[in-house]
């Protein structure tokens, strides 16, 4: 039995240019611990809750999920038993909790950086600030790219930007 998942962007991100991984190396692998440790579960189960959240941001494929699952299987970090249903049931070890326990700070870390692309992602969703964003950067693109700029226009600039983000900051 095949466990394809049939999403063909992966990792990638709608909009054009292929994005850096979600997940650098092995935090999928802390990510999916950190599920269980709240309670056991499923593949598929997995999936949907990482696809949840992320925003639908990523979505691992099965391609992805289930060979991570058996190296934290190998690696006696989850207990995977078989249900009536036939389904595999998923659960997090004693050694897979104190794995997740001194990776805390990674953890963390890895929490803070889904929050701010999901932040990211709720602004790319509504249309006129989706076109703001793209005006900001095509203008400042077109500026900065179509020839010398002087220390005083980049100061400029720069202090635009500034104070647009401090006027944003003090918005009620």
């Amino acid at each position: 039995m095949r466990h394809h998942h049939g999403n063909s962007n992966e990792g990638h991100h709608h909009g054009g240019g292929r994005r850096q991984r979600f997940f650098g190396h092995g935090e999928l692998r802390l990510v999916i611990l950190h599920l269980l440790a709240h309670n056991a579960s499923h593949g598929y189960e997995l999936i949907k809750e990482i696809e949840t959240l992320t925003q639908g941001n990523y979505t691992p494929s099965a391609g992805v999920i289930y060979p991570t699952l058996d190296f934290l299987q190998d690696q006696q970090l989850i207990a995977i038993s078989d249900e009536e249903s036939g389904r595999r049931k998923i659960a997090i070890t004693a050694e897979g909790l104190r794995w997740l326990e001194e990776n805390q700070t990674q953890l963390a870390q890895i929490q803070a950086r889904i929050k701010a692309r999901n932040v990211g992602y709720q602004l790319r969703r509504d249309p006129q600030m989706k076109r703001a964003l793209e005006n900001f950067k095509a203008v400042l693109d077109l500026r900065v790219n179509q020839g010398e700029l002087s220390a005083t226009q980049l100061k400029q600039i720069i202090g635009i930007i500034d104070r647009a983000a401090l006027d944003i900051s003090q918005l009620d």
